[in-house]
C-alpha cells in the first residue's frame, strides 16, 4: 500500500520528532518542517533521517512562509501542527515575534489546508495557558503542594468548560490560534482538532528554565548545577509522558470524525499530578544527587494549580495515560545519561 506522507510542523522538536519516529517505525512516510531555532533540534533531524531513510523528508523552513506551507500541505494526507514559539518569557520580550510564529503561522497552515480539494485533517497543540492564571480556584496549601477545595476539581481536574482567559502574549497568540483552528471547523467544515496540553515530558526534551521544566530540572541535577524555583514550589501540574501523548495524537487521527471541531484537555490527570517540590525530590532520589536550590519571584500569570480533566477525550477514544510519573521520570533521566556524550546535558539555556 502506498501512503501519502503526514506533515508535522515543528517536526524536529520534542513532540514532533517523537511522533515522526512512531510513524516512521510503522512504515508511514513523514514530511518534517522546522526552522531549527531551538537548540538540539538539528540532532533530531539527523537522527530521524539516518535511522529511517526515505521515510523521513526534512524541510528547513518556517510556517510564516506561505509558499513552503502550501507546497507541503498539498502533498500531505494529514497535518500535525506543532510549530510555535513556546515560552511565556520569550513572548514578553518579543510579543511581535510570538504573534507571527504562533498566530500568523497557524493561519497560514489553516489556509493551506482549506485550499485543498480534499482538505486533510489537522491536529493542533494548544496549551493550558488559554485558561489564564486560574486565581479564582480556591486552594488549600499543604507542606509541598496546592490542592483545590472543590471536590470535583480535586477528583477530576479542570475540564474544557472552563472559560478562556488569555494571559501574556503567549497565552493570547496560542489562545487565538486555538480559536481559529476551531472556527475553521465551524465555518469551513475542516476536520480540525485542538489539544490543550498540560506538562509533556520524556526523551528528546532538552528543557530550559522557560519551557520543558521536568527535563530542565533533571539536567540541572545531573550537572550538579543550582536550579531556581520560581514562586514557592507548591505549584501542581499533571505530567504526561511523551509516548502517551503520541498515542493520543494518533487516536485523534484515527477518530477524526468523532473529535473534529473540538478542543480537549490533554495531560496525565490527577493520578500523575505532582508539585515542583515533589518532582525535585523524586529526581534527586532517581539520580542519587542532592540538588542545589534557590528561590525566585513568582512569574507573571503562573498557575498555582492546573490538572487536566481528560474524561471527554477518553470517552470518545478510550485513551488513558499508561506511564506513571515515577516510571516516566526514570526513563527521562536514563535518556539524558545515555545521550550525555552528544550534548543532552549541555544544551543551551
Amino acid at each position: 500500500m502506498t501512503w501519502r506522507p503526514i506533515l508535522i510542523t515543528g517536526g524536529a522538536g520534542f513532540v514532533g520528532s517523537n511522533l515522526a519516529e512512531r510513524l516512521a517505525r510503522e512504515g508511514r512516510p513523514v514530511l518534517l518542517l522546522d526552522n531549527l531555532s531551538r537548540a538540539g533540534t538539528e540532532h533530531n533531524f539527523r537522527y530521524l533521517c539516518e535511522t529511517y531513510g526515505d521515510l523521513v523528508e526534512t524541510h528547513l523552513g518556517d510556517t510564516r512562509d506561505r509558499r513552503v506551507v502550501g507546497d507541503l500541505v498539498a502533498r500531505s494526507d494529514c497535518v500535525f501542527h506543532f510549530a510555535a514559539q513556546v515560552a511565556v518569557t520569550t513572548s514578553l520580550k518579543d510579543p511581535v515575534g510570538d504573534f507571527e510564529s504562533n498566530l500568523l503561522g497557524t493561519l497560514n497552515v489553516l489556509e493551506a489546508v482549506r485550499r485543498q480539494e480534499a482538505p486533510p485533517p489537522l491536529v493542533f497543540t494548544s496549551t493550558n495557558k488559554v485558561y489564564g492564571d486560574l486565581r479564582d480556584i480556591e486552594l488549600t496549601q499543604g507542606d509541598d503542594r496546592y490542592q483545590p477545595q472543590d471536590p470535583q476539581t480535586k477528583a477530576h481536574g479542570i475540564g474544557e468548560s472552563r472559560p478562556l482567559e488569555f494571559h501574556s502574549p503567549y497565552g493570547c497568540s496560542k489562545g487565538a490560534a486555538d480559536q481559529y483552528v476551531l472556527d475553521y471547523a465551524r465555518m469551513y467544515g475542516l476536520r480540525t482538532t485542538v489539544f490543550r496540553m498540560s506538562c509533556i515530558y520524556g526523551r528528546r526534551q532538552l528543557g530550559t528554565e522557560d519551557q520543558g521544566w521536568v527535563a530542565h530540572l533533571a539536567r540541572k541535577i545531573l550537572r550538579h548545577e543550582p536550579l531556581t524555583i520560581y514562586g514557592d514550589g507548591r505549584q501542581v501540574r499533571d505530567l504526561l509522558y511523551i509516548d502517551d501523548l503520541v498515542d493520543a495524537l494518533l487516536l485523534a487521527l484515527e477518530n477524526t470524525d468523532l473529535v473534529a471541531g473540538q478542543a480537549f484537555n490533554i495531560g496525565g490527570g490527577p493520578p500523575n499530578a505532582i508539585s515542583i517540590i515533589r518532582a525535585i525530590r523524586h529526581l534527586a532520589e532517581l539520580t542519587g544527587r542532592e540538588p542545589l536550590t534557590r528561590y525566585g519571584p513568582w512569574r507573571k500569570g503562573d498557575q498555582r494549580y492546573y490538572v487536566s480533566d481528560t474524561r471527554r477525550f477518553t470517552g470518545l477514544t478510550g485513551w488513558m495515560p499508561r506511564i506513571p510519573v515515577e516510571q516516566g521520570m526514570a526513563q527521562l533521566c536514563q535518556w539524558l545519561l545515555d545521550r550525555a556524550p552528544l550534548g543532552a546535558l549541555q544544551g543551551r539555556e
